[in-house]
């Protein structure tokens, strides 16, 4: 019962902080407060029971807690504390939370904040990211991370930054920022970076409605078609990525029949519209949507196109030649040229020490090359760097380490 009530908190976190910042101003006491009724929830609900509406019963709480502070801290007057406490509405109605998820993504993705500061605070308030989690996902040091959030949301109270969606010829300068930040939501959801979980279905849904709405807004722009794209081909896998046993299940075993085909269909007529509208400068989201489109439209694994997904890992590499898009080119390359080819673009990938993935990659290359004994050395770096409970427990089965599960 605790995790079941551990996930639910998690998956209305993010839409109360949204709808307190708006009530607040204020994000780093809407965090505190937030952070506050999440406590007593999880303290209260095992022997009161869950209430009708989980989301309002946080909203109140922390709005009451909220009080307390500014009371506490005599930051403002008392009676604007008791106004903000009578005016409480209770549930807000479902536009108007959509409405406060989105003004929470433009105001941390201000272009007054750097692009990684912004992707950062997005991904610790609207993602409900640790710091340490965000440090990871953006493959900087935990100590790092934690100053970079603290300036930012300086930076947010000192500018006076709105709280609001921008308007139209405002928008193009927040696109970088929030496709960055819904996509790495996305990911988190995706593929848990830590903990029991394979996937976060709530959260990864959060980030396809937060691409809907994004859309709706840009409807022209290719790299909301190719962000959108992106994340429905790689959602549509979801009810075959998961074993019976809790473990994940890789992309070569998986039950294609369970894959979500009209995800599947919307994602490829958004991967076409969206191509045709970067003829010439290639949009890195519209590249990996194609990527995900060759892996779901391919029948089997067998079939799957490796010259195109490795053609399309060029192109990409264009535009965005990064450790990790290089890392993931290796993996194609695995399977079009064999482990040995692989291993020697992983081993030339610079910067990538402290990514469990790099390390993962290299224990199954190792493995598949016969080399026992360095690919046990790197699951274990694997693990120590930080991959999550199932995604080692699946490693280790494949290598026949101990550890793994029978």
């Amino acid at each position: 019962m605790t995790e079941e009530l551990v996930r639910l908190v998690r998956d209305e976190r993010a839409r109360v902080l949204a709808t307190l910042v708006r009530v607040l101003g204020d994000v780093d006491l809407a965090e505190d407060a937030v952070q506050d009724a999440v406590v007593r929830a999880l303290e209260r609900w095992p022997a009161d029971g869950v209430p009708d509406s989980p989301g309002g019963w946080l909203l109140v709480t922390a709005r009451r807690r909220a009080v307390d502070i500014i009371r506490r801290e005599a930051r403002r007057a008392g009676k604007e504390a008791d106004a903000m406490l009578a005016a409480d509405p209770g549930p807000e109605p479902a536009h108007v939370v959509r409405d406060d998820l989105l003004r929470l993504v433009f105001t941390c993705c201000h272009p007054a904040l750097a692009v990684d500061a912004q992707v950062a605070l997005a991904l610790r308030t609207l993602g409900g990211l640790s710091t340490a989690e965000v440090a990871r996902a953006l493959l900087v040091p935990e100590a790092t991370m934690a100053k970079r959030l603290t300036r930012a949301k300086q930076k947010i109270k000192l500018a006076g930054i709105p709280y609001r969606v921008p308007d139209a010829g405002e928008l193009p300068g927040r696109l970088r920022g929030v496709a960055a930040t819904i996509y790495l939501i996305f990911n988190e959801g995706y593929a848990a970076g830590a903990g029991a979980d394979v996937v976060r279905a709530s959260l990864s849904g959060e980030a396809i409605r937060l691409a809907r709405l994004l859309a709706e807004l840009m409807p022209d722009e290719a790299t909301v078609a190719g962000l959108l794209a992106l994340l429905l081909l790689q959602d549509a896998r979801r009810k075959a990525r998961v074993g019976a046993d809790g473990l994940p299940v890789l992309l070569a075993d998986q039950d294609r029949s369970r894959w979500d085909r009209d995800a599947i269909r919307e994602g490829v007529a958004l991967v076409g519209a969206a191509l045709r509208r970067t003829p010439d400068r290639p949009d890195p989201y519209v590249v990996q949507a194609a990527i995900a489109a060759c892996h779901d439209l391919a029948p089997t694994w067998a079939a799957t196109p490796w010259d195109a997904v490795v053609s399309w890992y060029d192109v990409l590499l264009s535009v965005q030649d990064q450790p990790v898009v290089r890392l993931n080119r290796a993996a194609a390359v695995a399977e079009r040229d064999g482990p040995a080819a692989a291993l020697a673009l992983v081993d030339a990938i610079e910067g990538l020490d402290g990514y469990p993935w790099w390390h993962a990659s290299r224990a199954e290359l190792l493995h598949r090359l016969g080399r026992g004994p360095e690919a046990a050395l790197a699951c274990e770096r694997a693990v120590a760097a930080g991959l999550s409970d199932p995604q080692a427990a699946l490693l280790r089965r494949r290598l026949g380490a101990p550890g793994g599960p029978a």
